[in-house]
């Protein structure tokens, strides 16, 4: 079981590692804006793709070490450590990126503008608008200050999909009368 978590994990990890590193340089336009909205579609997308591993990863083990016969308990086990894996590794070259490239600058300035034109096409007051972008600041100086927030935070964006896809695929892997 090892091998096979091992070898998934790693893979969709690099999966997404590398398409978040691709994907800021790509969702920065010439005139240096980060496309917001492409970002995340492309974000998402990509964890998405990397993380259906979890799927062949459950069907590796079960065809190739159970003989065809897996319980969902055992499918979920070994999708819940593919993506722990893949999200540790997406979560720690997120923050080494953040902090060894101009990210850290970039990123919170154009978020707050981006929150803030989204905040005026929903008609929210210039009150509101006050009140959210300063609580958005207070959140990004812990983010920024502390690596357990940081980590924790950016966990959120990967781990529910994985564990969604974890429990869709020991859902649909698992066998009836399994003798594992």
């Amino acid at each position: 079981m090892k091998n096979i978590v091992w070898k998934f994990g790693l893979i969709a990890g690099a999966i997404t590692s590398i398409a978040m590193v691709v994907g800021m340089k790509l969702m920065v336009g010439p005139d240096g804006k980060f496309d917001m909205e492409g970002g995340q579609v492309f974000g998402y997308t990509s964890i998405i793709v990397a993380l259906s591993l979890i799927f062949f990863g459950i069907r590796s083990y079960r065809d190739g070490e159970l003989g065809g016969n897996i319980s969902f308990g055992k499918a979920f086990k070994i999708g819940l450590y593919i993506t722990l894996i893949a999200s540790v590794m997406y979560v720690l070259t997120w923050m080494i990126y953040y902090h060894t490239s101009d990210m850290k600058e970039i990123f919170g300035a154009q978020y707050k503008t981006h929150l803030t034109e989204s905040m005026r096409e929903k008609g929210m007051s210039a009150s509101e608008i006050t009140e959210k972008i300063a609580y958005e600041d207070s959140f990004m100086k812990m983010y920024d200050s502390n690596p357990i927030i940081m980590f924790g935070v950016t966990l959120l964006e990967i781990f529910p999909v994985g564990l969604f896809i974890t429990l869709l695929s020991s859902f649909i892997l698992r066998t009836k009368n399994n003798k594992s």
